[in-house]
C-alpha cells in the first residue's frame, strides 16, 4: 500500500545522525516562542476562552484583546527580568494595530517571525496567487516596522498548503515552524531549493494545554518541567531544542505569568547548560554545520 506522501523530506532516526554541540558547548537550544496576534470583531477566525469553536463575539474579541492591552507588557517586564532573548510569531495587523508594540520589540531586539496578516484567516484555504499576496504585504510591514526582513515564518494555526513551503522559499524565508516532526532542525524540499525547519511545540504551547484541553496553569508548570528534565536526559545523547509556545492573552493572566515565573526559575538553575536563543539563531548556526550534520532533504 503507498500512502499519500509529501515528498518534502525523508526519514531520519535521530539516533542516526551526527553529533554535534550549540555554540557554547551544550546540548540544550532553549527559546520561548510567543505569539503577538490580531482577530477581527464579531468575524474571521479565533478562539475561546471556554468553548470550543464558539461564534465570534465580544467577549471572547476582548479576552484575546487583553493580551495586546496588557498581557504582552507584563510579558515583556518578565523577560528584562530573567535577561532573556525572545522571539515573536507576529501578525502584520497587530502592528499597524498596536503601534507601541513595535517601539518596545525593537528597543529590546527581539526577533520578528512572520506570522501572517492576522489570526482571522488562513493562508492553506488560498489559491496559490492569493497565498503569496498574503505572504508578500506580511513581509512588507514587518520589513518596514522591524526595520529588517523576516527570515521565519510560521503560519496562522500553524497551517500551510501544498505550496506554502516553495512560496516561502521563493520569498527569501530560510526556514519555518510550521512542521513539529523533530527535536531537531531538519531541511526541507522546495520547487526552487531548501528550507530549514525549526521545532515549535504543538503541546508544551499554552493554548492547546490550557485552552483545548482545560488543563490548569500549574498543569503547564509541570509539563515545563517534565519536558526539561527529559530533554536533559536525552541531550547526554543528542542536542535538542528545547521551545516553550505562549500567547499573552492566555500566559499574560496573572495566574498563569505566577506559574511561568516558577517554571523559569526551575529551568534557570540549569543556565550554565542551556543555550538561550531564538529560532533565527539555531536556524543560521544549523545552516552553517558542515554537510550531513543537519538531516537533509
Amino acid at each position: 500500500m503507498k500512502l499519500p506522501h509529501h515528498e518534502r523530506y525523508g526519514y531520519s532516526p535521530i539516533h542516526k545522525r551526527p553529533v554535534y554541540e550549540w555554540p557554547n558547548g551544550g546540548r540544550i537550544a532553549f527559546t520561548l516562542c510567543n505569539n503577538i496576534e490580531q482577530f477581527a470583531f464579531r468575524a474571521g477566525l479565533g478562539g475561546d476562552s471556554a468553548v470550543q469553536n464558539a461564534p465570534q463575539s465580544q467577549r471572547n474579541y476582548a479576552w484575546r484583546e487583553y493580551g495586546n492591552r496588557v498581557g504582552i507588557w507584563a510579558y515583556f517586564d518578565l523577560l528584562d527580568e530573567y535577561d532573556l532573548p525572545a522571539s515573536h510569531n507576529i501578525n502584520s495587523a497587530v502592528l499597524e494595530a498596536c503601534p507601541d508594540l513595535v517601539e518596545r520589540l525593537n528597543q529590546r531586539g527581539d526577533e520578528y517571525i512572520a506570522h501572517g496578516r492576522t489570526n482571522a484567516e488562513r493562508q492553506d484555504v488560498l489559491w496559490e496567487e492569493d497565498e503569496g499576496r498574503l505572504i508578500a504585504e506580511c513581509t512588507e510591514v514587518l520589513t518596514q516596522l522591524a526595520g529588517k526582513r523576516p527570515t521565519g515564518w510560521m503560519g496562522p494555526y500553524v497551517a500551510q498548503s501544498r505550496v506554502t513551503l516553495d512560496l516561502l522559499q521563493e520569498a527569501g524565508y530560510e526556514y519555518v515552524l510550521d512542521w513539529p516532526a523533530d527535536d531537531q532542525p531538519f531541511w526541507m524540499r522546495t520547487r526552487a531549493g531548501r528550507i530549514m525547519s525549526v521545532p515549535y511545540p504543538l503541546e508544551l504551547n499554552d493554548i492547546p494545554a490550557m485552552v483545548s484541553r482545560q488543563q490548569s496553569a500549574r498543569d503547564f508548570e509541570d509539563m515545563i518541567r517534565d519536558q526539561f528534565d527529559e530533554m536533559l536526559r536525552r541531550s547526554e545523547k543528542y542536542p535538542l531544542v528545547f521551545a516553550v509556545s505562549l500567547h499573552p492573552f492566555v500566559i499574560g493572566q496573572p495566574f498563569r505569568m505566577q506559574v511561568l515565573r516558577r517554571a523559569l526559575d526551575y529551568v534557570l538553575q540549569k543556565r550554565d547548560k542551556l543555550w538561550i536563543t531564538v529560532p533565527g539563531e539555531i536556524a543560521r548556526y544549523c545552516a552553517s554545520l558542515p554537510a550531513g550534520f543537519v538531516p537533509d532533504c
